[in-house]
């Protein structure tokens, strides 16, 4: 339970007041935030996880223009949904979006529930994402409790709990029941989400232009640096590796489509792999291409370029280079497309950059 002496403490009709009056006057005109569509609604937070707002916007727009109904997604072919996807990452996230629009369309009728079990029990909709469209789309009362939440409310509570900690949510999702606007969730929330991004930040907070300043405890005691409390994550593993355009004698380019499961399922992407320490990159393709493949190959002596990509707790440190096949040999999940259609499937941003490479040097 929330033990709070300043939410005890609070004016929460003030406090409601003076942030929704905020928001209604200086909210940022958004896509989505011209929509009470509760599909609409639900793709723009998906794709807002892990996700800069400035990113979203134009695929939002593209991905609306593509896929404007709950059916539309539902019936789409599951490469083009990728493809559609492409760029923001975290694929799983779509992934499991059109899971649960064909289990809506299914179920449903085509109608994203208003119950909280029933959308909640979707594929990938979590506490979060249920509160985001129940109280945005169908004005309910639901907290959405994302990291922008916590932040600006461990500052106005002072509410030291590590955020990093799962169990902690519990406790912001409560201080936003007893806070809630019940007249407007869903100017309240997003008042609360909109105030994190842009005036509640993390490291320089913007106090003298913050609407609820007059509420906030950690304004009053002078810690609003040191909230919210969270732990550091551990350090990232680095992954060398390599990876290779092979052209064969007819022009066509070898790809090939990940796991069904993992890391960037279901993407296509260039022959690679992870390379032992002391590894010489290029004779370590040949061998591979080999005993994997079935393929002789002829790789470049030299490396074209090299690409590093960022996961969470991950990062590719990728040599890449170029080379010819011999004789074509066709496996599952592998595909020798021309060089022309090669944009047309869906890679991951790491991949993306190796063929704008290799493209621009005569592909």
């Amino acid at each position: 339970m929330l033990e709070n002496r300043t939410l005890e403490q609070m004016n929460i009709k003030k406090f409601q007041q003076d942030l929704v009056n905020w928001y209604e006057a200086e909210k940022r005109d958004l896509p989505w935030r011209h929509e009470r569509d509760p599909y609409k609604i639900w793709v723009s937070e998906i794709m807002l996880q892990q996700t800069r707002v400035e990113t979203v916007i134009p695929y939002f727009n593209r991905f609306m223009d593509q896929f404007p109904t709950v059916e539309s997604l539902a019936a789409a072919d599951e490469e083009a949904v990728m493809k559609a996807w492409e760029g923001l990452g975290y694929y799983s996230r779509v992934r499991n979006l059109q899971s649960a629009v064909q289990e809506v369309s299914e179920r449903y009728g085509g109608t994203v529930p208003s119950d909280r079990d029933a959308f909640l029990a979707l594929k990938g909709v979590g506490p979060y994402t249920g509160g985001a469209v129940l109280s945005i789309a169908y004005g309910l009362p639901e907290p959405a409790v994302d990291g922008n939440v916590m932040r600006v409310l461990s500052r106005i509570l002072t509410i030291w709990d590590d955020i990093a900690r799962p169990s902690t949510r519990k406790v912001f999702e409560e201080a936003v029941r007893r806070l809630i606007y019940t007249e407007d969730p869903s100017s309240f929330n997003q008042a609360l989400m909109e105030l994190g991004a842009i005036i509640c930040t993390p490291t320089s907070p913007s106090c003298l232009l913050c609407p609820v300043q007059n509420h906030c405890q950690a304004f009053e005691e002078g810690v609003q640096r040191e909230l919210p409390v969270k732990t550091r994550k551990k350090s990232d593993k680095k992954c060398r590796m390599a990876a290779v355009v092979l052209e064969a004698a007819d022009g066509t380019v070898l790809i090939e489509k990940r796991p069904e499961t993992g890391l960037l399922a279901k993407l296509w992407q260039f022959p690679n792999m992870e390379l032992p320490a002391g590894t010489n990159p290029r004779g370590a393709l040949t061998s591979y291409m080999e005993t994997e493949y079935g393929m002789t190959v002829h790789i470049g002596s030299e490396k074209v370029t090299d690409i590093t990509h960022v996961f969470t707790h991950l990062t590719w440190e990728i040599d890449v280079y170029v080379g010819t096949v011999d004789v074509k040999v066709q496996k599952d999940r592998t595909a020798f497309v021309p060089v022309q259609e090669v944009e047309t499937y869906a890679f991951p941003v790491s991949h993306q950059k190796i063929w704008k490479h290799v493209k621009g040097m005569g592909k």
